[in-house]
């Protein structure tokens, strides 16, 4: 890592212990490197830097929205973390090519299916891009969730840290079984991975994906994949 680098996790770790408890212990279950996409819900922005810093030294990057850069400061922190902009509302192909090329050199990369924070922690309709990044890369999904952040901004106002807790899943591959990958079966197999994260959720934070005997798991393989 760069100097500035290793001074932004350190002052992030430091800032993010202090505003929350973080249980972090399953993070452990991520292997040293990739490929590997690393798919999770947002919440809000803290999950962000605790993720990041906690995940360190593994090669590490995540789809960001691209409007982020507008600001000199967080332009500056997402160029030292080696984020990779993404344009919302849009086939952003040359983001999705970027974060190919860094799984075929051995990154995690990070991408939040939801496209944007849903604040409350309760999940929300996903954006199907993460179905086409894990299809033409090949690489295996990791499911990874947070909980119990949502409300740390009120939380600091009293002086109080959130108690905000990471689950880490089982890892898969997606197998659309020959079939050819159009809208509908491409929703369904996006559907299929919010219902890994749903389940590693406590019931009030599922959200859309609550109903979870709708998850079917037709579409994604867990025999294959070995994380050393």
């Amino acid at each position: 890592m760069t100097v500035a680098k290793d001074l932004m996790v350190l002052g992030f770790r430091g800032i993010t212990n202090l505003i929350c408890r973080i249980d972090d212990t399953q993070l452990a279950r991520v292997p040293d490197r990739g490929p590997l996409i690393l798919v999770s819900n947002h919440v809000n922005l803290v999950e962000i830097p605790i993720l990041f810093t906690r995940l360190q030294p593994r090669p590490l990057t995540g789809l960001v929205l691209a409007r982020r850069w507008d600001h000199i400061w967080t332009r500056w922190l997402l160029e030292t973390a080696g984020a990779i902009p993404l344009r919302r509302g849009e086939a952003d192909l040359s983001a999705l090519r970027k974060a190919k090329e860094m799984l075929a050199r051995g990154y995690i990369v990070g991408i939040a299916p939801e496209g944007t924070r849903s604040g409350d922690g309760k999940l929300r309709k996903a954006h199907a891009g993460v179905v086409s990044l894990a299809l033409h890369s090949q690489a295996p999904l990791l499911p990874v969730v947070f909980y119990g952040g949502e409300g740390y901004v009120q939380n600091m106002l009293h002086l109080r840290r959130s108690d905000f807790h990471i689950v880490v899943g089982e890892p898969f591959y997606l197998d659309p079984k020959g079939k050819k990958v159009e809208r509908k079966l491409r929703q369904m197999i996006l559907d299929e991975i919010m219902y890994q994260l749903a389940q590693l959720l406590p019931a009030d934070y599922r959200g859309v994906y609550s109903d979870l005997e709708n998850a079917t798991q037709n579409y994604l393989n867990f025999n294959q994949f070995d994380p050393t």
